[in-house]
């Protein structure tokens, strides 16, 4: 690995699939995934000492999506047929006093086209910035940068971080899937990630330091064949959801759905009402299962997850009847499950086309719910995302309304609308777009709190520049689906 902090001439994120299916949609999902995947948090964190959000994703250069590679562009070949791009950990922010956006900052190549590498951000107590390099498995390393000045993007140096294991030895912090990362007030850092075959195919961990350098480790769970995983850091309280693959189905088949929260950073668990659980989980049926999808013969993709100001969880999921696009194993329902402090209040959201949709939840106030996602019909309906629009709840989930869309007559699917931590107004959501169904360009975008969008700039020939604004829609709203 070369920490390159070199800066790019503008914003591309990667164009990424996954599992050819022979068939009209032609991959199970695939996109402009520069912000994906749920299971990765944050991508961007505003800091208000600096009125300043940072946000990070997966890049790429201007060609990659024909399949060029950073070699083939230095050397100026042409390809005889295309083949996957490559993958950059890209850093940036958005100036809320100015209104402008840098260059940004190209942190490092990670030797792949896989978006499942995609970076993570944390901001330090003292306003460093701190990398998160995933990996999706074991076949890569992965990596932690931090940069060399508070606030500050261009340059960052690798960060030679160790796992205190018990015994007192330690070994290197060099391979993390799916990673969750937030900041402990009083300094450090505290998250979620998962590790293959260990021993299950995806074994969920929780992950403590106080200084970004020494690093400890525990088994959250380990059931059948693993999970994926959702976690928030909220008033204290470091809170997980997760589903579950059952034995011999594979890693398209995931269900249940499940949540546990710690008090202590890590140190202890329990579940919503408060029984302490035992770790690691292995067995399907236990106190922290909300629902039983299984049961009902439903996968479960999760999407995000928010406390409430009592600490009161509230996971935002879709379910639908198998893991092939199309209309076949529809419907897919997006629902909220809420504890309401005595049981689980699971209520449906809306219906869209994709399983891998993935919009954003805030719990603004009790009486006003946001979800911004791009579940509208977008140009290539049955892939991933859509058009982008928001709904609100006035009624803790009870009611949705569609306020606003936010995108229109967009050539490609909008992908992976991703809430920045501590999201300012003027800064409200971030994601990027893509050709559903072949590789394409990727662009990025934000919106603010009220649903205006901008596109980042995807070539700029000055140091800063301004985000495009997307035009306004005046026509009827579609009803929610």
């Amino acid at each position: 690995m070369i920490t390159l902090n070199a800066k790019a001439d503008g914003y591309r994120g990667i164009w990424y699939m996954n599992q050819p299916t022979g068939d009209e949609y032609v991959f199970k999902y695939s996109g402009g995934l520069g912000t994906y995947c749920a299971k990765h948090s944050p991508f961007a964190v505003y800091c208000p000492a600096v009125e300043k959000t940072f946000f990070c994703y997966g890049g790429t250069t201007a060609n990659s999506h024909l399949g060029y590679t950073a070699e083939d562009l230095r050397e100026g070949r042409q390809l005889e047929r295309p083949r996957p791009g490559f993958l950059l950990h890209m850093v940036s922010y958005f100036d809320h006093g100015s209104g402008l956006v840098p260059r940004p900052t190209i942190l490092l190549d990670k030797g792949t086209a896989d978006a499942h590498d995609n970076p993570v951000l944390a901001v330090d107590r003292e306003g460093h910035l701190w990398i998160f390099s995933t990996s999706h498995g074991r076949s890569r390393p992965s990596f932690i940068h931090r940069s060399l000045r508070p606030y500050d993007i261009d340059a960052f140096q690798p960060v030679a971080a160790r796992w205190q294991n018990p015994g007192g030895e330690s070994t290197p912090v060099d391979n993390f899937s799916y990673l969750q990362m937030a900041t402990v007030p009083d300094g450090g850092f505290v998250g979620c990630f998962t590790r293959y075959r260990d021993p299950a195919i995806r074994t969920l961990f929780t992950l403590r330091s106080r200084d970004g350098m020494v690093w400890e480790q525990r088994r959250l769970a380990a059931i059948e064949e693993g999970h994926y995983q959702i976690s928030t850091f909220q008033h204290g309280r470091l809170a997980t959801a997760f589903n579950m693959h059952p034995a011999g189905k594979g890693l398209n088949w995931r269900t249940n759905l499940y949540y546990m929260a710690s008090d202590d950073l890590g140190e202890t668990w329990h579940s919503a009402d408060g029984r302490r659980l035992e770790l690691p989980l292995t067995a399907a049926h236990n106190p922290a299962l909300v629902h039983d999808y299984q049961a009902e013969g439903r996968n479960v993709y999760l999407k995000d997850i928010q406390l409430d100001d009592a600490g009161h969880p509230v996971i935002l999921y879709l379910t639908s009847g198998g893991y092939r696009p199309g209309p076949e194993d529809g419907p897919r329902i997006w629902h909220t499950a809420r504890w309401t402090g005595s049981d689980w209040e699971i209520r449906p959201v809306f219906q869209s086309d994709s399983n891998y949709d993935m919009g954003s939840l805030y719990l603004e106030a009790p009486d006003r719910w946001r979800i911004i996602a791009p579940a509208l019909p977008g140009p290539q309906p049955y892939n991933p995302g859509g058009e982008v629009g928001m709904w609100l709840s006035h009624d803790q989930g009870r009611s949705w309304t569609l306020a606003r869309q936010i995108t229109h007559h967009s050539p490609y699917n909008h992908t992976y609308v991703r809430r920045p931590l501590q999201a300012h107004p003027g800064f409200y959501a971030l994601w990027a777009d893509g050709h559903g169904r072949q590789p394409s360009p990727s662009r990025l975008y934000f919106c603010d709190q009220d649903g205006q969008a901008y596109r980042l700039p995807p070539m700029m020939d000055d140091a800063v520049a301004m985000p495009l604004p997307l035009p306004p829609e005046d026509a009827a709203l579609p009803p929610p689906r």
